[in-house]
């Protein structure tokens, strides 16, 4: 049996965008102080795990976010493509709440799929799925849990894609998993034997409340 690998899996630090309350999905936006501030206390919570690797996005925030947390650690963080944020499309850069106003149709719309069917449909067209978001995370953590066998791991990436792998798991129904109920700077404790998740572990995860 393959020993499993033990991932620590943070959302970002606040970003600019974050405070505007507009759409990043792929786009970037730089940490805000308090951002900065925010990686500093992950750091300090996570500063006696040896940690055998150091992955993140590769978008700017996430990158940030992971220097700062293995700063003492004097590790190089690894980026990857496969971690990124969902794709939103047209809505990236916007306002979330001009673009409920605008397209409330498409969102109540949306809204009135049953949890499986929306969990398997694009907001809009052009918009990636919550399963396929999960499904990155997940093959990332099967394939990662192979190579490092019995160590601990840094992962950094975003609450979208953390929210759609925790409600792929069964962790919580999506009605309990609200956009925001990832704090930033949270982050969930998982064990991997390449095969199966088990989540040891959440800290600024809400269920079933705004954040």
């Amino acid at each position: 049996m393959q020993k499993k690998c033990t991932f620590y899996i943070v959302r970002h630090g606040e970003t600019e965008w974050n405070l505007k309350g507009f759409y990043q999905g792929q786009k970037d936006s730089s940490l805000t102080a308090n951002g900065i501030q925010q990686a500093k206390d992950v750091s300090q919570k996570l500063k006696n795990i040896k940690f055998a690797a150091a992955f993140s996005s590769d978008l700017l925030r996430a990158k940030q976010t992971a220097e700062i947390i293995v700063l003492e650690h004097k590790m190089i963080v690894e980026t990857k493509k496969i971690l990124r944020e969902r794709n939103y499309g047209r809505l990236e850069g916007t306002s979330i709440a001009k673009a409920q106003q605008e397209l409330k149709d498409t969102f109540r719309k949306f809204g009135d799929l049953s949890a499986d069917i929306r969990f398997k449909t694009p907001l809009i067209d052009g918009s990636e799925t919550d399963e396929k978001i999960a499904t990155r995370l997940a093959t990332f953590i099967r394939e990662t849990s192979v190579a490092y066998p019995g160590k601990s791991v840094l992962v950094v990436c975003h609450g979208g894609i953390m929210r759609a792998f925790l409600i792929h798991m069964g962790f919580a129904p999506k009605e309990e998993m609200r956009a925001l109920a990832i704090e930033n700077g949270g982050y969930f404790v998982l064990e991997s034997d390449g095969v199966d998740f088990f989540i040891k572990e959440t800290v600024g995860v809400h269920k079933g409340e705004m954040v």
